[in-house]
């Protein structure tokens, strides 16, 4: 009886094991590795990272998936950080635009996020296309919408540089000094969190998108308007999206139409490893926010002692599939 609970555990938790695995081999390597500083850059990277994953957490509760997601993230990095360069920079983006406050272009950006989103949203719900195939389509036009925008006169697909400090401050001051001090982009990144697990747990678009993902026959039978919700799914996603550009934007200081390349990947590689079926209906905002550190202590760590970016990669696809092939050995067992 014993060896059967041991069985079923290993199998239930195989990617854990052998991502705790992975991470105490870095660390047995190269004991510098643990330190407070360390801890800081892999929260500071995360936080980004954690936002992104809980908007592709939405969707993929619901059975669906998002390959926009990383593209939305660069178009908006991009327009929030074009309009938010410092009165003398040589390159400014729109020479002539007055200073604005600062939350103007970061309500731009947000809402040009949810845009995405929701477009998404009607395409997958009201035309009835699978969610593979629109967020592909959609990848591809934000893309080159970005592309389009960043070649702009005077800009000329040149980095955006030159951001204002009131601007990058929220993506790298911190609240204290020394050691223990703590990052705005962290605390923003908690706050988010916060918010998605009270719309996940105690709220009516919570419990559908649940039920939606369980069984959309069943949730259409129940009287769920599950059109109205997948459009409101997608755009909350969406403005996830567009918050996340703005912080990335505000995190380097910078920003190019090729910002979030491949971020949609990562989130959703995250997403499984937290314990987010791909099968829909499963998934919770503290095991998602598990799975982003995880991914990104693996990540950081490869980087860390020396691997090259292009083994990584290879690492990195290896996880996807392995988190993949693990959560759908779950779903066949429980069938």
């Amino acid at each position: 009886m014993n060896v059967k609970k041991a069985q079923s555990f290993v199998t239930q938790n195989a990617i854990y094991i052998v991502l705790v695995l992975l991470i105490l081999g870095i660390i047995i390597y190269e004991p510098s590795f643990m330190s407070i500083n360390t801890l800081r850059d892999v929260l500071i990277q995360s936080s980004t990272r954690v936002i992104i994953a809980l908007g592709v957490a939405f969707i993929l509760i619901t059975a669906g998936t998002d390959l926009s997601a990383g593209r939305v993230v660069g178009f908006t990095a991009v327009i929030s950080a074009s309009m938010l360069q410092i009165p003398d920079y040589s390159r400014r983006f729109f020479p002539d635009m007055p200073q604005v406050q600062v939350w103007l272009p970061i309500l731009i950006a947000i809402v040009a996020g949810l845009l995405c989103g929701l477009i998404n949203g009607i395409i997958v719900s009201k035309l009835n296309v699978p969610p593979f195939i629109a967020t592909l389509g959609t990848m591809l036009i934000v893309y080159g919408l970005n592309s389009l925008y960043f070649d702009m006169d005077p800009n000329q697909s040149q980095p955006i540089g030159g951001l204002r400090p009131d601007f990058t401050k929220i993506g790298s001051g911190f609240i204290g000094s020394g050691q223990y001090s703590i990052p705005y982009i962290v605390i923003i990144a908690l706050v988010v969190a916060a918010i998605v697990w009270v719309l996940f747990n105690k709220t009516k678009l919570g419990k559908n998108m649940y039920a939606i993902g369980g069984n959309m026959q069943a949730a259409k039978v129940s009287g769920i308007n599950v059109s109205k919700n997948l459009i409101y799914i997608y755009a909350i996603a969406g403005a996830l999206y567009g918050l996340a550009g703005v912080l990335e934007a505000a995190r380097t200081g910078g920003a190019t139409n090729n910002y979030g390349n491949m971020y949609e990947l990562d989130a959703i590689a995250a997403c499984v490893v937290g314990g987010v079926s791909t099968t829909g209906g499963i998934g919770t905002v503290p095991g998602v926010l598990v799975g982003v550190i995880i991914f990104t202590l693996i990540n950081y760590g490869l980087t860390f002692i020396g691997i090259s970016p292009y083994y990584q990669l290879i690492i990195k696809g290896l996880i996807i599939i392995a988190a993949v092939s693990f959560d759908m050995r779950k779903y066949s067992s429980k069938k």
